[in-house]
């Protein structure tokens, strides 16, 4: 995790989730994390497995340039890249595990990276019936926010694999599940 509000959110789930697999959705406190809130995202885990935005950040709406909920999260990406977005968030939702991921901004102007964190959450007793998210770009570019980004190319992805360890110490393995640039 390369930016700090991404490694603020991981911290603050792991916090709420203890040694559950996951927190509940009403856990979360938005004035304990308001200054991420922008870059925040909460995604249905719906039967069809359409993925629906229900809640998105100020920033998260001005990369698109509008109002992302309703919209599915699948198609905030490339066409080629929508499968392996989809496999990565059955591993969220099934072994419900964080992920951590790397985007890019078409190719049509100065490329803009953006890192994806992907948590998921309980919702009223029922396992990982949402995910919790945060998308932010790595660097300031001076079209971000003027230009809508398009359609985000998948990067890079992994797991971050809980681990039990000696005492109340936790340890995270990250695992390659994919390296997605070249198809």
């Amino acid at each position: 995790m390369i930016l700090p509000g991404t490694r603020e959110l991981h911290d603050y789930w792991g916090r709420l989730k203890g040694e559950r697999a996951a927190p509940d959705r009403a856990e979360i406190d938005p004035v304990a994390i308001r200054h991420i809130l922008p870059d925040i995202f909460i995604i249905e885990v719906d039967p069809e497995r359409r993925l629906p935005l229900r809640l998105c950040g100020a920033r998260v709406n001005a990369l698109w340039q509008r109002e992302q909920k309703g919209r599915r999260f699948l198609d905030w990406w490339r066409a080629q890249r929508q499968e392996a977005m989809a496999e990565a968030m059955r591993r969220v939702i099934d072994a419900q595990t964080p992920l951590v991921a790397r985007a890019r901004t078409a190719p049509d102007r100065d490329a803009a990276e953006l890192e994806l964190l992907l948590l998921p959450l309980r919702h009223f007793g029922k396992s990982c019936s949402r995910v919790l998210g945060s998308l932010a770009p790595t660097q300031r570019l001076e079209w971000m926010g003027i230009c809508p980004v398009g359609p985000l190319d998948l990067v890079a992805a992994r797991m971050l694999e809980h681990k039990a360890a000696e005492g109340s110490k936790e340890v995270w393995r990250r695992a390659e599940i994919a390296r997605l640039a070249d198809g």
